[in-house]
């Protein structure tokens, strides 16, 4: 989670792969929250009862050299027998021109439970196998300079192990009702070493959100619908912590959204959402040091259901938003 915008990519880079003694990484991030709902909170397996697809790209910091991009691909889908739903996805991202290159893969399982007609809780499990990678052939040191000439030795450091694998497990729960919806979700439970040289432990994650949704008419063929909804994210990881505020308003099959992160960027997003399908994209604007030097963030979104039967009993979805 990168919750700290870092000028200096390269020196950032070199300290996850190279730690001394022990030290700490951070998950990716995305801005569209909602439209990456298990990668969010994996008690959303399966919460919006068909098989849902999700399709994920950020470019963080476009302007600096080596910067952060992320993809994600998603699946869930509700299952009747399992009284659940069962998800997986899977996310690369690459870090300094493709010098840190990380693979996290995981599946989730959720229990549905109608505590009323009006009240359900979701229960998510996750299980997740993670992978980073090092090229050995992008990074430079200090015995290959020549003060004339520029890099122009061989290094003589030590290479280290290349690659490290580790096992992952999250959960989280969901509670909703016609207009509201929360849900708390805590990753990195067994605390993995993702670290090449010593230990570098992935800090517990917690993340907190919260919203509602209202619709400002009445649905008809003449009018198309509307609705506000505000949230709240909030998210800790080691020392970083960090605080969403933000609002979507839908019109039609138009979706806007406004996002405050704090004391480091505003969002804005763009949406399109019609039937099954929607697309989305979002800009954070940075406000912190980075301004001049970040050239912002971008992300784009992708997301479709398959149709499928009605359901054999009634199915209570989560109307949160989705993106």
């Amino acid at each position: 989670m990168r919750l700290k915008p870092h000028v200096y990519l390269w020196a950032l880079c070199i300290a996850m792969i190279l730690p001394m003694g022990q030290g700490h990484a951070q998950d990716p991030q995305f801005s569209q929250f909602y439209a990456n709902p298990l990668y969010l909170n994996p008690a959303f397996a399966g919460s919006a009862r068909c098989a849902r697809f999700n399709l994920n790209y950020r470019n963080q910091w476009a302007a600096i050299s080596g910067n952060y991009q992320t993809y994600s691909v998603s699946y869930d889908q509700h299952f009747y027998p399992l009284q659940g739903g069962i998800g997986a996805y899977v996310y690369t991202d690459f870090s300094g021109n493709r010098t840190l290159n990380s693979t996290y893969a995981a599946v989730a399982y959720a229990y549905q439970l109608n505590v009323t007609r009006k009240f359900t809780m979701r229960f998510g499990l996750q299980a997740a196998y993670g992978q980073r990678s090092v090229d050995w052939s992008k990074l430079t040191f200090g015995d290959q300079i020549d003060s004339r000439y520029g890099f122009v030795y061989g290094t003589q450091e030590t290479q280290p192990n290349l690659t490290t694998r580790y096992f992952d497990v999250a959960a989280g729960v969901v509670a909703y009702t016609e207009n509201f919806y929360g849900g708390v979700a805590v990753h990195h439970l067994t605390r993995p070493n993702e670290g090449f040289l010593g230990v570098a432990r992935l800090p517990i994650k917690v993340t907190v959100h919260f919203g509602a949704l209202f619709q400002l008419n009445k649905r008809s063929k003449y009018v198309s619908p509307a609705t506000i909804s505000p949230n709240i994210i909030y998210q800790r990881q080691q020392n970083f912590n960090q605080l969403n505020l933000g609002l979507y308003a839908t019109k039609g099959i138009f979706v806007g959204g406004l996002w405050y992160r704090n004391l480091d960027s505003f969002i804005l997003l763009a949406g399109i959402q019609k039937g099954k399908f929607r697309i989305g994209y979002s800009y954070d604007f940075t406000i912190s040091r980075l301004t001049n030097a970040s050239g912002g963030s971008h992300e784009v979104s992708l997301g479709f259901q398959i149709p499928c039967k009605p359901p054999i009993r009634k199915f209570r979805t989560v109307r949160c938003p989705s993106f």
